[in-house]
């Protein structure tokens, strides 16, 4: 934000927002590598990344339920009582949304026997009166009495991705009343989703016309028996309800909160809990989506980074440089590409423990010095470091160079210190472990982490990037040692990498002659049960859709069935054993 920029305050409601996330989204398709549904959290947070890059909002604040049981329900135990129990998959995501928000730094506020309306109005009217506009992000319509000239009300249409402006003028088209009567006509409609029954044969257009006839309900209540028809006799019938509906409908505004307006000012986001939430939750594109929308002084204000003093080595002088520092632990990273059996290495990175780096180019190295490399990196005694050691080893391989002597790889020390995490890039593992971004990494299109020679800040790119390994080294090594999987690494895993890199460049043998009659055999199998499937049934059926099959089973051979679904006939096992022993 600047200074320049006019207060606007984005208020959401929490449970709204959340369980509309909860139903547009599959919950199969959203859940953590540990079974953690994620589909609510997932929907909301995209909802509020895409929102705050959209608004720009000053001042921002999410209110939630504090429970069932609210001063609304106490006036009225039939309030809300007919809604469905909580799904099993939604329940633990609200916590988990709180989570998020409380590391993006956005005010989240509840209050015990009130309802999150009734926060969000109190607000919405200190704002309004402070002369901010107001954005209210809510899927429940009695907000639409809060909406004037400063205030807008956006409403989900679809999901949680497309929302609604509702102003003034879209309520009264919509509903034919101004925002400020709109509680008048839902109290004689009524509220399904509330269990606020409303005046039968009644409906918007009629309740409508009677407001604006009668100027209000107060005055419909008041000159209830001017009412005529048999809809005004239903009227007189159910005045009682009618009354309890609108008192039950309107918003409080005078809620004491323990933030006022001007506490929720739009804060920097909380980079490393940022990072800690979102790689539990593996919300890896939200979290780059999220960086990619920040205010430019957030974005900037980054934790700390990494350092590296590239050295300038003379023609010749490599060798040298990597004598002086025999025997201790160096980082190697490779630029390139790399696949099982093929690849190729174009520069590569050398870093020691003292944050200096040599970056060499393997396509313009003197003799002298690619010599020097080719025998230090083949040198089994000569210790060292690296992210994907098993990629390195098929792009160097490429090149016409081999690695060996990989005493530590930091993807697979990752892998054994948190074999439950989806992602093992180097870009989050060093936030996970050291909280420090490596931010300038371009990774490529296999997702290997590989860099590409595109500009001239590479050099330094891929020093970062060995000193990163180092780093990263030394605080896994820690973390093995006190999980005692550090013989793991040393005596399994590494080795076990070895012997893969070697088969996957040399490949698997196979026998066409054998393979060709294989495929022979069984297409002649399929032929001969597609031609006996054929005299059964008088007509072609194809015997790789199960569909047609079903159908052949129910209709052509009399097969028992109980029901008829969106995918199908269902039926009993013992029915389909019973027609295979036939």
């Amino acid at each position: 934000m600047t200074s320049e920029t006019p207060p606007r305050l984005l208020l959401i409601d929490g449970h709204s927002m959340a369980f509309r996330a909860f139903f547009a989204l599959p919950v199969e398709n959203f859940s953590t590598s540990t079974g953690q549904p994620t589909n609510a959290v997932y929907g909301f947070t995209a909802m509020l990344i895409k929102v705050l890059a959209e608004e720009q909002p000053t001042h921002v604040a999410v209110a939630f339920d504090a429970g069932r049981t609210t001063f609304r329900t106490e006036q009225y135990a039939e309030y809300k009582a007919t809604r469905d129990a909580t799904p099993e998959p939604f329940t633990g995501q609200v916590p988990l949304i709180q989570e998020v928000l409380e590391a993006m730094n956005v005010a989240v506020l509840t209050k015990e026997n009130i309802e999150a309306d009734d926060i969000l109005a109190t607000l919405a009217g200190q704002a309004a009166a402070a002369g901010q506009q107001v954005l209210i992000c809510s899927g429940d319509r009695d907000t639409f009495q809060l909406v004037t000239d400063q205030v807008t009300v956006l409403y989900p249409v679809k999901g949680v991705s497309q929302l609604t402006r509702m102003t003034p003028e879209a309520v009264r088209e919509k509903y034919g009343v101004p925002p400020a009567r709109y509680p008048d006509l839902a109290a004689l409609v009524g509220e399904t989703s509330d269990n606020l029954p409303g005046v039968p044969g009644v409906g918007p257009k009629t309740a409508a016309k009677w407001i604006t006839a009668f100027d209000g309900l107060d005055n419909i209540v008041a000159r209830v028996n001017e009412v005529t028809g048999k809809a005004g006799q239903n009227l007189r019938d159910h005045l009682d309800q009618v009354i309890r509906n609108r008192s039950l409908n309107q918003l409080l505004t005078d809620v004491e909160l323990p933030l006022r307006v001007d506490d929720l000012a739009r804060r920097t986001v909380d980079r490393e809990r940022v990072h800690g939430v979102f790689d539990a939750l593996q919300f890896d594109v939200l979290r780059q989506r999220l960086f990619e929308t920040l205010p430019e002084e957030q974005d900037a204000a980054d934790s700390a980074g990494f350092d590296v003093d590239v050295a300038t080595l003379a023609p010749g002088a490599l060798e040298t440089w990597l004598t002086e520092r025999s025997g201790t632990l160096m980082a190697v990273d490779v630029t390139g590409t790399a696949a099982q059996g093929g690849g190729d290495a174009w520069a590569l990175a050398v870093a020691d423990g003292d944050g200096q780096a040599v970056i060499l180019d393997l396509t313009d190295l003197g003799p002298d010095d690619d010599a020097a490399l080719g025998r230090w990196l083949a040198d089994p005694q000569a210790p060292k470091t690296l992210h994907e050691a098993k990629v390195a080893r098929h792009a160097l391989e490429g090149r016409g160079l081999t690695l060996e002597g990989v005493t530590f790889d930091t993807a697979l020390a990752a892998y054994l210190c948190h074999p439950d995490q989806r992602r093992y890039a180097l870009t989050d593992l060093t936030v996970r472990h050291l909280h420090r971004e490596l931010r300038t990494e371009q990774a490529d299109a296999h997702g290997q982490g590989m860099l590409s020679l595109d500009d001239s800040g590479t050099d330094e790119l891929a020093g970062l990037r060995a000193v990163a390994v180092l780093d990263l080294t030394a605080a896994l090594t820690d973390e093995l040692a006190d999980r005692g999987a550090d013989a793991l690494l040393r005596d399994i895993e590494l080795p076990v990498q070895g012997v893969l890199a070697r088969m996957e460049r040399a490949g698997i043998a196979a026998d066409a002659d054998v393979l060709e009659g294989m495929e022979k055999e069984f297409g002649a199998a399929v032929q001969d049960a597609a031609q006996r499937a054929y005299d059964a049934i008088g007509h072609e059926v194809n015997l790789s859709s199960p569909k047609q099959l079903q159908e052949v089973l129910f209709t052509e051979l009399d097969m028992p069935r109980t029901k008829r679904t969106k995918t199908g006939w269902t039926t009993d096992a013992d029915a389909l054993a019973d027609l295979y022993a036939k």
